[in-house]
């Protein structure tokens, strides 16, 4: 474990960030009177996902690598990163659905359906907290791997 104690730290920063980012968007109404906006807005969340990626990577490569990083070495610590914010999503998806914006759900069904985007029962089945975990758990692992190999890819020690 001490191999990826950079990892798993920068996976636990990474969690903290997006519950952070979660109440930011409460705060600014997008999951009630703003939640037309919510799914262009989220998308800004992206920026910061890199910039903690990037800086998780160049830990590794600094405080464990000594500044000398392979590819290979870049990749395999990105995706242990991704698999601790996996494995944390869950906890997450549950402290903002159900602590930070209780009222979401209701509020982007009402929305869906009112705005003829989805039938009352697909977006139910869409929009609960089942769903978005399991979504929020292998999307943070599709992302965070090709996240990663680009990231990576920047990062690496060129001989």
């Amino acid at each position: 474990m001490k191999k990826f104690a950079i990892e798993i730290k920068w996976g636990i920063i990474f969690t903290i960030v997006a519950l952070l980012w979660m109440f930011l968007e409460k705060q600014l109404g997008w999951h009630d009177e703003l939640i037309a906006k919510q799914a262009i807005y989220t998308n800004f969340f992206g920026i910061i996902a890199i910039i903690v990626y990037v800086l998780a990577i160049r830990d590794k490569k600094k405080n464990f690598y000594q500044g000398d990083m392979t590819w290979t070495q870049g990749f395999i610590s990105g995706m242990v990163v991704s698999v601790v914010v996996a494995i944390l999503s869950p906890l997450a998806q549950y402290i903002s659905l159900e602590v930070i914006s209780t009222e979401y759900f209701p509020n982007v069904i009402d929305y869906a359906v009112e705005n003829g985007k989805m039938t009352p029962e697909n977006a139910e089945a869409y929009f609960n907290l089942k769903s978005y975990i399991i979504q929020s758990f292998f999307f943070s692992l599709v992302v965070g791997i090709v996240t990663s190999a680009i990231i990576a890819l920047f990062l690496r020690s060129r001989k």
